[in-house]
């Protein structure tokens, strides 16, 4: 009889934590059916072939099973980037991330000089009901997004971010990204999400920004040009009405790496 021992346990946990990274990841990047298809998928050629043992089926499963990792890696490139890049931040591994830093303490004030700049140019915005779409990076690179824009290489100014959104310039439509304490380029263009739970009321900038939310850990800020609200989206999750004090909550805990933002 073979027995059960504490690597065959280890064995299961690791095996259903990986399965819950993923499942959760592609819950916020709008793709669980994809993943339940591949499990399903997995399942019936488990069954068909190593335990039934179909020959036909089974043959042209095993097929489909040797090309498999590499049409899964063509399609979840995204999902795959993120889920490394979220293994590498997990919360274990950010005391050694302090050992290069500054203390907290030391840095807030300059974590305070390029968020409310940005919070005080959302308020603008929204009085005068200026549309906005503002794209936060956080670990994962935009690079590809900020390629089809054009590159600003500016500081974070409330004025700046004003103008460029201002109705008569020719980067209001697209969206602002903002990296490493920099406005690094405008007009960029977003994947749209295709989530059925957005509300039709919501136009493109909140579909955008509930899409690069979904394919990175970015954080993006809408100002609505019909109503003129602030909204947030965060690693799948659309926020609407918020206020400037909400705004300048969830910016601090972007820029301090703490904790994701409440929903």
């Amino acid at each position: 009889m073979i027995g059960f021992g504490i690597k065959d346990a280890l064995d299961i946990a690791l095996a259903a934590l990986l399965l819950f990274y993923l499942y959760r990841i592609m819950k916020e990047s709008g793709t669980i059916n994809i993943f339940f298809g591949v499990l399903a998928f997995i399942g019936v050629w488990v069954i068909a072939s190593p335990i039934l043992e179909m020959k036909l089926i089974g043959t042209i499963l095993d097929k489909f099973m040797s090309i498999g990792l590499l049409v899964l890696v063509i399609l979840f490139q995204d999902q795959i980037k993120r889920f490394l890049v979220e293994l590498g931040d997990h919360k274990r591994w950010r005391f050694l991330k302090k050992m290069f830093h500054h203390s907290r303490e030391a840095n807030e004030d300059h974590t305070r000089q390029y968020i409310l700049p940005i919070v005080y140019a959302c308020m603008n915005m929204a009085k005068s009901k200026t549309g906005a779409l503002i794209v936060i990076q956080n670990d994962i690179p935009l690079d590809n997004y900020e390629k089809s824009g054009d590159i600003i290489d500016a500081k974070i100014n409330s004025r700046l971010i004003e103008n460029i959104f201002f109705k008569n310039s020719p980067l209001h439509d697209g969206a602002m990204i903002i990296a490493k304490d920099k406005i690094v380029a405008a007009g960029c263009i977003l994947p749209v999400s295709h989530d059925r739970n957005v509300p039709r009321a919501l136009g493109l900038r909140h579909r955008s920004a509930l899409g690069i939310s979904q394919a990175t850990d970015a954080f993006a800020i809408v100002v609505s040009e019909e109503t003129g609200g602030i909204s947030v989206a965060y690693r799948g999750v659309l926020t609407t009405r918020l206020s400037s004090a909400d705004l300048e909550q969830r910016l601090s805990q972007i820029f301090h790496h703490n904790e994701a933002p409440v929903a």
